[in-house]
């Protein structure tokens, strides 16, 4: 199995834990968190470091995934991947083996797609992206970088969801809608129309 480093040590960290190791692709070597954690392990895994030591960590492990999570914004996810990138990291697609991906779809790096989600015919999601457990990418919609589609959400066919968009939990889009980048849909919201200016979606 290649090594991989974990970036992030909070509760989705726990979640994508999970997935690599049902995957069978990977062995964490390691996961970089605050200071204060250095020495600590999460599920078994060491903190073996903190943000200052990436580079010298990247040098030893070029595998990287990032493993925070996303609520709302994604500029944390956004800074850390930039920074990782300067470096010279590299970033796999991880799937969990419960999930589906279609031979006509596209997963761009460092995206994870977690337990039981779909991804179907002709669907692309971008880079550094969270598909998350039982999320639907329904056929020819596009995802598009450092998005997180949460928990049980559904983008129908032919969606379009802009980069650093937020889709909570159970969320609905129906098809052929258009979003624009950095808008929040909120857990359960059934969006219908496009939504053409950034923030937090109202029905």
């Amino acid at each position: 199995m290649k090594p991989l480093l974990l970036i992030g040590g909070g509760g989705h960290c726990k979640s994508c834990i999970d997935v690599i190791e049902q995957e069978g692709k990977y062995q964490i070597v390691g996961i970089v968190d605050v200071k204060e954690k250095v020495g600590q392990s999460i599920l078994g895994y060491p903190i073996v470091g903190t943000d200052d030591d990436l580079s010298n960590l990247v040098q030893q492990y070029k595998n990287v995934l990032i493993t925070i999570g996303q609520i709302k914004s994604a500029s944390i996810r956004i800074k850390i991947y930039e920074q990782l990138k300067q470096l010279g990291a590299e970033f796999p697609v991880v799937m969990a083996p419960t999930a589906y991906v279609s031979n006509q779809a596209l997963v761009e790096e460092g995206t994870i797609i977690m337990h039981h989600a779909l991804i179907n015919a002709e669907a692309k999601v971008g880079f550094n992206c969270i598909i998350n457990t039982k999320a639907l990418v329904e056929h020819g919609a596009t995802i598009g970088k450092h998005c997180h589609i949460s928990t049980g959400a559904i983008v129908n066919g032919q969606t379009i969801v802009s980069s650093e968009c937020f889709i909570g939990s159970g969320a609905t889009l129906v098809n052929n809608i258009h979003l624009t980048e950095k808008v929040i849909v909120p857990a359960g919201a059934k969006v219908m129309k496009d939504i053409m200016r950034p923030g937090i979606y109202i029905q």
